[in-house]
C-alpha cells in the first residue's frame, strides 16, 4: 500500500490555515500554541489528497491487522513517517494485532525502528504475549542496545507476572543481561536470594557502572548490601558521581555512609561545581556543605 506522508500533509495544512486567520495570531507563540487544534482540524478536515476521506478515518477503513502492520513496516522501510493514525489503528485491533505484532518481533531482517515500535504498541496494548521472547533476547545481548532495552522495560510494566520467568533464566545470561534483568528484579524482594548475590557481583566488577547498580542494590532493599556498599565508598579511585549515588543507596538501606572529599582533580567533582556556579543566585541552591562532602 501507499506510505502517504501525513506529516508532509499536515505542514501545507497548517502553512494554509495560518495564512488564512494571520489576524487571530499576534505572534509565533500564539500560532505555536494553537498547533495542537490546527492539528485536529488537519484530522477532521476531508483531504484531497486521501479522495475525500478525513485523515483522523482514514486508517479506520482497515480490520485486518496483518495488512495494516505490513503497511507500518512499508513506512519504515521507505523512511516516511508513521502517522499515529496507523499505530492506533493497529492497538484497537486488539488480539489479532498482538499476535501479528509478536510475529513482527521474531523477524530480524525487521527495520530496528519498527520492532521497537512494536514493542511499544504491545506494552500500551498490556500484552505478556512476549515475555518469553524479551527475556530470550537478553540472555546474549550487548550493554548498548536499545530494542533489548525496551523490552526489559516492557517486562518491568508486566509486573509480577514476569518475575519468575526472569528468576528462571539468570543463572543463563551473560553479564549484560544479568544487569538487565536485575534492573527489573530489584522492584521486588528478593525471596529466590539469587537477586542481591548477582548484583554484588556486578557492581565490584572492574568495569562495573557503580552508580547505576548501587541505585538497584538501594531499590532492592536489602540490607546484606551494605557492608559491600560502604566498602566501595571508601575506594581511594571513586569518582564523586559514583560516592554519591553509592551514598544515596547506604542511606536507603540504613547504613552511613563515610565521609568524603573531593576536589577540582576529579572532572565529575569539577562539573559539578560549575552548574552550580551557573545557577541564577536568586534561586535556592543546594547547602554546599551537605551535598558536596
Amino acid at each position: 500500500m501507499k506510505c502517504i506522508d501525513f506529516d508532509k500533509a499536515f505542514s501545507l495544512f497548517a502553512m494554509k490555515w495560518f495564512k488564512d486567520h494571520a489576524k487571530e495570531y499576534k505572534n509565533y507563540d500564539a500560532m505555536e500554541a494553537a498547533m495542537p487544534e490546527v492539528y485536529d482540524k488537519f484530522l477532521d478536515t476531508p483531504a484531497d489528497f486521501l479522495a475525500g476521506a478525513k485523515p483522523g478515518e482514514y486508517f479506520r477503513q482497515w480490520d485486518d491487522a496483518k495488512a495494516l502492520i505490513d503497511w507500518m513496516e512499508d513506512y519504515f522501510k521507505q523512511k516516511v513517517p508513521v502517522p499515529d493514525m496507523l499505530l492506533n489503528r493497529i492497538t484497537e485491533l486488539g488480539e489479532p494485532a498482538e499476535k501479528r505484532l509478536y510475529n513482527l518481533l521474531q523477524k530480524e531482517r525487521t527495520p530496528q525502528e519498527a520492532r521497537m515500535t512494536a514493542v511499544s504498541l504491545l506494552g500500551e496494548m498490556s500484552s505478556t504475549l512476549p515475555m518469553q521472547l524479551y527475556i530470550s533476547w537478553q540472555l546474549n545481548r550487548q550493554y548498548d542496545d536499545e530494542l533489548c532495552d525496551a523490552a526489559c522495560e516492557a517486562l518491568a510494566q508486566m509486573g509480577e507476572e514476569a518475575i519468575d520467568p526472569m528468576l528462571a533464566f539468570l543463572d543463563d545470561a551473560n553479564d549484560a543481561g544479568k544487569e538487565a534483568l536485575c534492573s527489573v528484579l530489584s522492584y521486588y524482594p528478593d525471596t529466590s536470594g539469587k537477586v542481591l548475590p548477582e548484583l554484588l557481583r556486578l557492581i565490584r566488577k572492574p568495569d562495573a557502572n557503580v552508580a547505576v547498580l548501587a541505585g538497584y542494590l538501594g531499590r532492592l532493599g536489602e540490607e546484606g548490601a551494605l557492608e559491600t556498599l560502604i566498602d566501595l565508598a571508601l575506594d581511594e579511585d571513586l569518582t564523586y558521581l559514583n560516592y554519591i549515588e553509592l551514598r544515596s543507596a547506604i542511606e536507603q538501606l540504613g547504613g552511613d555512609a563515610p565521609e568524603r572529599e573531593f576536589d577540582e582533580s576529579d572532572p565529575d567533582y569539577e562539573a559539578m561545581q560549575s552548574l552550580q556556579m551557573s545557577w541564577p543566585k536568586d534561586n535556592e541552591t543546594p547547602d554546599n556543605g551537605d551535598y558536596l562532602q
